[in-house]
């Protein structure tokens, strides 16, 4: 689900507490609906007919049939992806409802089962001959698919044989799926003792930003001993993905452990290479430097990991209510594009959104896009602060994008993680200049200021430490199964280089890496935040130097979904992510934000 923000969660009523709920019924009405069954029947046969007519012809085709097999497929994969969805959605609602979870689990199994019937189709159309598809991009038809079987290629090195493939992906439900149902449910299900209640882990992690410092270092405590107590259980889930991970790699024949995910991105090794070499080299400038500064602000000589996010003494933060947020996030869009702003208002309008506060609601906040034909949800838990107004600017970029993308259909809306997260940071970045542009009090400018600043170290550098931690744990997995100390080490080590000498770092901490869902679910994904955030701040940049029809070229780049691949979406801005120079500009963005903290003292 692209959008899942990092470092952003809680469960504290916010001051107002008319907050939306999102209603599931533009998808099914309930998990007992009718037209549940009557989909997965429906899927059933098409995929069993489809299979049928298709398996083993493929290279008989003409163009224009080949054409319309791909039709075919995609509004098979759409009612798929319908379903799906909706049993995501409605077990995020409540992950440690067991129903939810049995209902989910079901139909996963059931999607599962019946994609099995397609999945000669992709694996047939990687094994045509390279100049015999040519030869059907004659038909005019065919040409429309052409990105996305551009893209399927891109797989065919590492494509198995069909039986191999048929096993991995029937497998799914019983392997790498299963285990992250397993880490969603043990996290939902924990409780942190804390001043006398029993907190979600989430509303524990929100207690690291509180004012008191006594409070800060309770929390960071407690958190640490219940997932101590949990360590080996998340250790073992870890190890086993990572031997798994590397199992498949090797009958794939990829060459790194991230090569599968910068494939699935479409964006190539070298150019992730570039980004984390930049940022890795930029952690002085970055990181060092702030938390320095913000040790002087709290009066302190070291941070403890405890003080890494807490507030600036003079951060009176007022809470925000829901009807403010939608406003100022709305005016935001509006002043930049009123049709970036008319498309977002629908989600304010129409229930697309979840931001109650709720036991056992899944933390954090994410934009889901379910298919084409229906429209993206989105999910936030939002408690008033200003950072929940970014949060929600965050993810409705993403909805935007979603919606916009689209009209490509099925196959083509989908964006890759590295471009998921373009829209979402732009809006961000829009909502921030807009609320720091009406602050008029300079001491509620320096922390609006510090706050940005320290939502970007934590895209860019916490994410590039992140993927740091995941390359040195899967290298290191490869030699043997890791204990828990040994992987805590790892993460400390990494913590160590990014955060700098302002930071020390309690025993406590070597745990923390546990809670960090995108090392379960997605492994190296991580690196796309730090990805999207860098080539936002290039992109602004191009925005604020004024470049000409910049908004009209931006919301194409949002329509064209998946379609294109950065280079082509990033020709029109004179902007090229394979240049260094080009993360440079990302990172220094950020710099000139600590400059000025700097001169303000």
């Amino acid at each position: 689900m692209p959008g899942s923000l990092p470092d952003r969660a809680a469960e504290k009523p916010a001051a107002d507490t008319a907050l939306p709920s999102w209603d599931l019924g533009d998808l099914y009405e309930s998990p007992e609906s009718p037209a549940i069954e009557a989909d997965l029947a429906a899927a059933e046969k098409a995929a069993k007919a489809f299979e049928s007519a298709h398996a083993g012809r493929l290279a008989t085709l003409s163009g224009e049939v080949l054409a319309a097999a791909i039709a075919a497929y995609e509004q098979i994969e759409e009612r798929l992806g319908r379903l799906v969805s909706y049993a995501q959605l409605h077990f995020a609602t409540c992950a440690t409802d067991a129903e939810r979870g049995r209902f989910y689990q079901t139909i996963t199994e059931r999607v599962t089962a019946i994609s099995s019937h397609l999945l000669f189709f992709t694996l047939e159309l990687n094994r045509l001959d390279e100049a015999a598809l040519a030869a059907k991009y004659a038909a005019p038809a065919l040409a429309r698919w052409r990105p996305w079987l551009d893209d399927l290629r891109v797989f065919r090195p590492h494509q198995l044989s069909d039986e191999l493939e048929k096993l991995l992906h029937e497998k799914e439900v019983t392997g790498h799926a299963a285990w992250s149902r397993l880490f969603d449910e043990t996290i939902a299900g924990l409780r942190v003792p804390l001043d006398g209640e029993e907190l979600t882990v989430n509303a524990a992690l929100e207690k690291l930003s509180d004012r008191d410092r006594a409070v800060r270092k309770a929390a960071a405590g407690a958190i640490g001993a219940v997932f101590s107590q949990h360590i080996r259980l998340f250790s073992f889930i870890t190890n086993t993905l990572a031997k798994d991970k590397e199992i498949i790699d090797t009958w794939r024949r990829y060459p790194e452990p991230w090569s599968a995910r910068n494939r699935a991105n479409m964006v190539e090794d070298e150019v992730v290479a570039a980004l984390e070499e930049t940022v890795t080299a930029a952690y002085p400038r970055l990181a060092h430097r702030y938390y320095a500064l913000k040790a002087k602000w709290l009066g302190l000589e070291t941070l403890q990991h405890w003080d890494r996010n807490a507030p600036l003494p003079e951060d009176h933060d007022r809470e925000i209510p829901w009807p403010e947020a939608t406003r100022r996030v709305l005016d935001a869009y509006g002043a930049f594009s009123p049709e970036l702003a008319a498309v977002a208002r629908p989600f304010f309008e129409r229930p697309w959104i979840d931001a109650t506060l709720r036991p056992g609601k899944a933390g954090g906040a994410f934009a889901h896009p379910t298919v084409p034909s229906v429209h993206p949800y989105l999910l936030l838990n939002y408690h008033g602060r200003t950072r929940d107004v970014m949060t929600l600017a965050h993810e409705l970029g993403h909805g935007v994008h979603q919606v916009l993308a689209g009209g490509q259909g099925y196959l083509l809306a989908n964006t890759p993680l590295t471009l998921a997260e373009t829209a979402s940071v732009f809006g961000e970045m829009l909502t921030f200049r807009a609320l720091l542009a009406a602050e008029t009090d300079p001491a509620r400018k320096r922390v609006m200021l510090a706050a940005k600043v320290e939502d970007m170290l934590n895209t860019v550098v916490r994410q590039i430490a992140f993927y740091r931690f995941e390359k040195k744990l899967h290298f290191a997995r490869r030699k043997s199964e890791l204990l828990p100390d040994q992987i805590g080490e790892l993460w400390l080590e990494v913590q160590r280089e990014s955060l700098g000498p302002a930071f020390e770092f309690s025993e406590d901490y070597s745990v923390f890496w546990a809670y960090i869902p995108h090392f379960i679910h997605t492994p190296f994904y991580v690196y796309a935040y730090a990805f999207g955030d860098c080539l936002v701040n290039a992109l602004y940049g191009v925005f604020e130097d004024g470049h000409p029809g910049f908004a009209a070229k931006y919301l194409d780049l949002l329509r064209a979904g998946g379609s294109k691949r950065h280079r082509a979406l990033l020709a029109p801005f004179g902007l090229d992510a394979a240049d260094p120079a080009f993360w440079r500009r990302g990172t220094e963005v950020i710099a000139g934000f600590i400059d000025q903290l700097e001169a303000m003292g």
